[in-house]
């Protein structure tokens, strides 16, 4: 038996782990994710080893599966930490998107492939973590092939800049990049949605405004909106010829109840007839103006 010790985080206390023979069940692991990062490393292979041998899904390979985890953990921090003031990601966020990369490679990996674990891993949560970054960095959704298209034309715009001392030519770009210039068109154009303005940002300079003081009109001040008016506007002048169609009692009725809002019952009695004889002539002639409106519409 062989006893490895791993410091913990504040350096004050070990975690003691007995390494049995390969035939006999695997060692428990105390606070697996605190192990140094050098017995983690002899200790895994012993892991992977029996991980092979034994069937999924059983309490011992999930023991395993996740004991590997817990231990390799500190390779998903050290790839995190490359991409620490990249975007707008929390460090949080980033170190679990490259677990999960961590978790796949644990699953891919083979001891008779004679790789280190740590070299076959760290491609995996790399991988990962800029698999986040590319989807999520976007302001809008911008097809996958435009997102790679973007970072080639980054990288060929400051060789070309550095060659020529000048923003190269779209022709250029397209030269160097061996594609078509509507290609690079297209890509420049997608490159707009990467980030996105606040409607809420100051529009820029007023003529009132001193030098460099910026205007106190947003650019969602400038957005113009439907004009209620417009749409009154239209049906009145679509409700017109509508109504000349109407006979002279018809109109007369309407006029009564809705230019004079007069009541049902004094429109009867104005008229000679029932109230409930009004009643059913506005709901015809009310049927009628909304058919015709609809229609002309």
């Amino acid at each position: 038996m062989r006893v490895l010790s791993a410091p913990n985080r504040a350096g004050t206390s070990h975690a003691t782990v007995a390494e049995p023979a390969p035939e006999q069940e695997l060692p428990r692991v105390t606070e697996p994710a605190r192990m140094a990062p050098r017995d983690a490393k002899s200790l895994s292979k012993v892991f992977f080893d029996r991980l092979q041998s034994l069937e999924e899904g059983t309490p011992e390979y999930q023991y395993a599966r996740n004991t590997l985890i817990e231990m390799n953990l500190s390779l998903v921090r050290f790839a995190a930490n490359r991409f620490r003031n990249r975007g707008s990601g929390e460090m949080e966020d980033i170190v679990q998107v490259g677990t999960i990369g961590l978790i796949k490679a644990i699953d891919r990996f083979d001891l008779s492939r004679e790789v280190e674990f740590t070299s076959f891993a760290v491609p995996y949560i790399v991988g990962e973590i800029k698999r986040f970054f590319r989807d999520t960095s976007w302001a809008v959704h911008v097809p996958r092939r435009l997102q790679e298209l973007r970072t080639e034309l980054a990288k060929a715009r400051d060789e070309l800049e550095s060659v020529l001392d000048r923003e190269p030519t779209v022709k250029e770009l397209a030269g160097l990049l061996d594609i078509s210039e509507a290609e690079v068109t297209e890509g420049l154009v997608a490159s707009n949605g990467y980030t996105a303005g606040s409607i809420d940002t100051p529009s820029g300079d007023s003529d009132d405004s001193p030098a460099g003081a910026s205007s106190g009109r947003a650019y969602a001040d400038l957005i113009g909106d439907v004009d209620p008016g417009m749409e009154l506007t239209e049906n009145l002048h679509v409700l017109a010829p509508l109504l000349e169609r109407l006979d002279d009692r018809e109109r007369r009725i309407l006029q009564m109840r809705f230019g004079q809002e007069m009541t049902q019952a004094a429109i009867g009695a104005e008229l000679g007839v029932s109230q409930m004889h009004v009643s059913r002539l506005l709901s015809r002639t009310i049927g009628r103006l909304r058919e015709g409106m609809l229609t002309e519409h």
